[in-house]
């Protein structure tokens, strides 16, 4: 099935495109929609971003983390 573009601002921005990657409109469009969708498919949902987030503190954290102390959080916050 065909894609018809209507949007003249569309037709604009691919013309552009194409024009920056010395291709065709085509081909343009083509390469941008597979990049989008091999980005979409890489980004991890929140959950996941999450999981990755807590990970990576605890491994910041060292083998052996200590909990933090009163003396810790004032220095975190300015307190005297």
């Amino acid at each position: 099935m065909a894609l018809f573009v209507k949007d003249p601002q569309v037709d604009a921005l691919a013309q552009e495109l194409a024009s920056l990657m010395r291709t065709t409109k085509t081909e343009a469009v083509r390469l941008a929609l597979r990049g989008e969708i091999e980005r979409e498919k890489g980004r991890l949902d929140l959950v996941a971003q999450s999981v990755a987030f807590a990970r990576g503190l605890r491994e910041r954290a060292g083998p052996n983390p200590q909990p933090v102390d009163k003396a810790f959080r004032d220095g975190v916050y300015g307190d005297p």
